[in-house]
């Protein structure tokens, strides 16, 4: 279980001593508010703002933002006032509260997925403070964590909703790390038969590709080198949700897909990353219709 001094030892990193000091004031009296309430997990409730206020410490952001994340359920689920709110931590917290709030309160109709663009801009235009999305795609990816124990249509439900809604919404944020997160975690809620296969795969192949991948890395090391470009080379594989998307649009099965791995080259500028993109296309020739810019 999350001790709050694991999330004060986050924040020391950044945050000022007089900053501390109100986030402080502000676990006491959210810890006081939810006091006897409950997760479907069993766990006290006041489990769940501080995993979320974790989350907002990793992207270190700012102290109202971090207080915002420890209070945002308060104004709907305990007796907690806009005025005690107001009072006690001021205006700027209150406006990131009542704006998570009211996200929350979106309703969602049975036609959703055709209108999840729709929704994703109201959304935008409930948050005019982009920290209140962030804000709430932290509590979001916290639900999505233990979404195993809720009721099996409560988890579909939230599954569904958080591929169509707040996975894009990260994406769009570039927060990338949290949409492959809710991606995956999602994916294995709604398609767990497809979900084990390309797990399956991945286990079995998975010494294969690193392999390969590592043959790979040294020949654009090797080219960059040749056009003397100062490079730093990264790679990940695509999430299993991504893999799954590829498998659909090509109609085939986990076996036959072939770039389950992304290659990253950072470069000092925007000319070298040009020359970069130049040196690998003299080694592997694009595939007309197929390449994409993403420089």
């Amino acid at each position: 279980m999350i001790r709050f001094d694991d999330i004060i030892e986050k924040l020391d990193s950044y945050l000022a001593k007089e900053d501390m000091e109100e986030v402080k004031k502000a676990y006491a009296y959210s810890a006081k508010v939810h006091a006897g309430q409950k997760r479907y997990s069993g766990e006290p409730y006041m489990v769940h703002p501080m995993e979320v206020t974790s989350v907002l410490a990793d992207i270190k952001l700012d102290k109202e933002s971090i207080i915002t994340g420890l209070l945002h359920d308060t104004l709907e689920d305990t007796l907690a006032t806009e005025d005690d709110i107001n009072e006690m931590f001021g205006k700027e917290v209150l406006t990131l509260v009542e704006g998570v709030t009211k996200i929350g309160q979106i309703q969602i109709s049975s036609s959703f997925k055709r209108q999840a663009e729709n929704f994703r801009k109201l959304i935008l235009a409930t948050g005019k403070d982009i920290r209140v999305i962030i804000v709430k795609l932290a509590d979001r990816l916290h639900n999505v964590r233990t979404i195993s124990f809720l009721p099996k249509n409560k988890q579909e439900s939230l599954a569904k909703e958080t591929l169509d809604l707040y996975a894009p919404l990260a994406d769009r944020l570039g927060i990338y790390w949290m949409r492959i997160e809710l991606e995956d975690r999602c994916f294995k809620v709604l398609k767990p038969d497809e979900y084990e296969e390309i797990s399956k795969t991945f286990v079995d192949k998975k010494e294969e590709w690193e392999k390969y991948s590592l043959e790979i890395e040294s020949l654009i090391f090797e080219q960059l080198k040749k056009f003397n470009i100062k490079a730093e080379i990264q790679n990940r594989f695509k999430n299993f949700y991504g893999i799954y998307k590829k498998m659909i649009s090509r109609d085939i099965d986990s076996n036959s897909v072939r770039d389950v791995k992304a290659f990253r080259i950072i470069t000092e500028d925007i000319a070298a990353c040009y020359a970069a993109l130049g040196s690998v296309h003299s080694v592997w020739k694009p595939v007309p219709g197929r390449f994409k810019d993403y420089i």
